[in-house]
């Protein structure tokens, strides 16, 4: 398991970069299968796997979210203007999401994720404006700063209770706004860490005031040693991503983002 959970961190680190994921897609169903599979039934951290996969992820995505922000930003990829309107609303949406995670069965957070995940790839396939831009980058417009409050709260809210970061909603938004797929994927990166930061410290807060002791290698409801290694071998995925990125055109690059839905959805209904 410590094998998979570094090659599943490598992975996450080149899908933060390349797609803003977070992490989340990939990280959520292989701790989930982590604690139901190897603990088994018996164990007390099963009855609540899926809130220790979405807590171990949101913590996780603080420190990948970070990194690939910050290389994105020394590359000329953000634009402050864009992000900055959305940033409290997800903060606060993140401790929404977080609270409501808490207040509901394991089974029912994991198959929510798996109808969200069906919900936007349809949407990556069937709606126009996500494949293909017709424009060429995207620039700040004030007809939209009204609406990014209600939006940003919701994605903050949807990242936070699924533990998938908030790329899933801001890269389609983006892309349908004129990003590119390196500048959706660059904004996606600093949307999900005010969300990271609210949701981990809301659910330690959970932990600690419910008293909930899962045992040793336990932090609240986050599994340290998981999250340690996805944490160091994210960090190298990111780095050879950004390798990768100068040969990835555009179109690839979008067509490639519902078809990883599409494998993380396999995955899910699976385990």
């Amino acid at each position: 398991m410590v094998l998979l959970l570094c090659l599943f961190g490598f992975i996450s680190g080149i899908t933060t970069a390349l797609f803003g994921f977070g992490g989340g897609f990939i990280t959520v169903p292989l701790l989930y299968a982590l604690i139901t599979l190897v603990w088994g039934p018996q164990n007390e951290a099963n009855d609540v796997a899926m809130q220790i996969a979405v807590a171990t992820s949101t913590c996780v995505m603080i420190f990948s979210a970070s990194l690939s922000t910050s290389a994105h930003y020394r590359k000329g990829h953000l634009n402050w203007n864009i992000i900055r309107p959305f940033i409290i609303p997800i903060s606060l949406g993140g401790v929404l999401g977080a609270f409501i995670a808490l207040s509901v069965n394991s089974e029912w957070i994991r198959w929510l994720f798996i109808i969200y995940l069906i919900i936007t790839i349809l949407d990556c396939f069937l709606r126009p404006g996500f494949m293909q831009t017709s424009r060429e980058g995207i620039t700040p417009s004030h007809r939209h700063h009204v609406a990014d409050t209600p939006i940003g709260l919701l994605i903050g809210a949807v990242a936070a209770f699924l533990g998938v970061g908030g790329s899933v909603m801001t890269v389609p938004l983006m892309r349908r706004r004129g990003a590119s797929m390196i500048q959706a994927a660059a904004f996606a990166n600093p949307l999900t860490l005010p969300m990271a930061v609210t949701g981990t410290f809301t659910y330690l807060y959970f932990a600690f005031t419910q008293h909930i002791e899962l045992g040793d290698g336990f932090l609240g409801m986050i599994y340290v040693k998981g999250a340690l290694i996805l944490i160091v071998s994210s960090w190298l995925g990111i780095r050879f991503a950004n390798l990768l990125m100068p040969y990835l055109s555009d179109k690839r690059h979008a067509q490639s983002y519902p078809l990883l839905l599409l494998i993380v959805l396999a995955v899910m209904l699976l385990t």
